[in-house]
């Protein structure tokens, strides 16, 4: 049990006010070696300047403890495929500020959500989106960009493996792009992850290929499946219930990953949550 705990990439999301090295500590204290956080208020906004001296104390500090790799997140308001044009200025800005901003930590993860057509489309809404990664991603950079499976609600682009597909497909710097599945999301998108594991991740893997998984939203939900509604609940106090879980994070194409928690909870409540994955993690 200690070498599958010791092998588990486990976190939550975190509030980035500290500072990295402040995010980092509070990571090592309540159990987790990974952790998520926004780049800037998850509502939009200017982002704090980059700290040298925070960085340079975080890198170290998560050398020494085994943290990472850590995902940013992109504020909501970043709608790549707005039916605006100040709208999609003003995400295309915001990202690619933020994969600038990456760079200080190499070799990490950032995750969007892919947008809403608002009425555009489909189609459309995949075409603004593809511009957008074409225009602020880089053959340089090492920050791998992730697409996140959305639940559908509305116009959300990304609740089918075949829009993520097409945007893949579509894009340029393929080899720093990929996609970060949420366990809430795709059971309300209408993925039968309670009752057929195996048979999502087969279709994922004929569709998107998992080897373009790079992370997973591990969360609970309030509602069944196909509702779209993206509401999230505690881990095992939803619909997919905690047998679901001990599957996902045991599954041999899964749990090599890092997984991350956006569960309603406090730091106390993901303490709790991390500790009960890791007493169901088995295996080396």
């Amino acid at each position: 049990m200690k070498e599958a705990q010791c092998n588990f990439r486990i976190g939550c999301h975190l509030s980035s006010s500290g500072g990295y090295l402040e995010m980092a500590k509070r990571a090592v204290e309540i159990g987790a070696n990974v952790f998520q956080f926004f780049t800037r208020n998850p509502r939009g906004g200017a982002a704090k300047p980059i700290n040298p001296a925070d960085i340079d104390a975080f890198l170290a500090f998560s050398e020494e403890n085994s943290i990472g790799p850590i995902l940013a997140h992109a504020p909501y308001t970043m709608n790549l495929c707005a039916a605006e044009k100040r709208i999609r200025d003003f995400a295309l800005d915001i990202f690619m500020d933020d994969l600038h901003r990456m760079e200080y930590t190499p070799g990490n993860l950032y995750n969007l959500h892919p947008g809403s057509h608002v009425g555009q489309g489909v189609e459309k809404g995949i075409e603004w989106i593809v511009q957008a990664l074409n225009t602020a991603m880089t053959k340089e950079q090492t920050t791998f960009v992730l697409l996140e499976t959305m639940a559908g609600k509305g116009s959300e682009i990304g609740g089918t493996f075949e829009e993520l597909r097409t945007i893949i497909d579509e894009a340029g710097c393929k080899d720093r792009l990929g996609v970060c599945l949420d366990t809430c999301h795709i059971y309300d998108g209408g993925y039968d992850i309670l009752n057929n594991l195996e048979g999502v991740l087969e279709q994922f893997d004929k569709i998107v290929g998992l080897e373009r998984l790079k992370a997973i939203h591990i969360n609970d939900t309030k509602n069944p499946i196909g509702s779209r509604k993206d509401r999230h609940e505690t881990i095992g106090n939803g619909y997919l219930g905690l047998e679901t879980f001990r599957r996902v994070i045991n599954h041999p194409r899964l749990r090599d990953l890092p997984f991350y928690l956006e569960t309603p909870n406090e730091l106390p409540g993901y303490a709790k949550e991390i500790d009960l994955l890791k007493k169901e993690r088995t295996g080396a």
